[in-house]
């Protein structure tokens, strides 16, 4: 009888140990759910790079791409446009 108590309390704080403790179920599922969102993170990040790294291809050689940038953004104009202003 005493040996079957020692192996209940065994098996039970065994359990206790895989399910709580440090690497067990409960911080496997929180490390699988951090691994995800860091794979997404990952991924976004690089489509990211790969937009920049496109743009700057267009900057380094594409006049009309800059010539755009530098309207719409900066708001220059070219020689001969005609310029509208609109009072309040």
């Amino acid at each position: 009888m005493k040996v079957g108590r020692y192996l209940i309390v065994f098996i039970f704080v065994m359990s206790i140990l895989i399910i709580f403790g440090k690497r067990g179920l409960v911080d496997n599922y929180a490390m699988k759910e951090r691994l995800m969102a860091l794979k997404k993170s990952n991924q976004d990040i690089s489509l990211e790079n790969k937009e920049l790294s496109k743009k700057v291809i267009l900057l380094r050689g594409d006049l009309q791409y800059i010539e755009m940038l530098a309207r719409n953004e900066l708001g220059m104009v070219r020689k001969g446009d005609l310029i509208y202003r609109y009072v309040k």
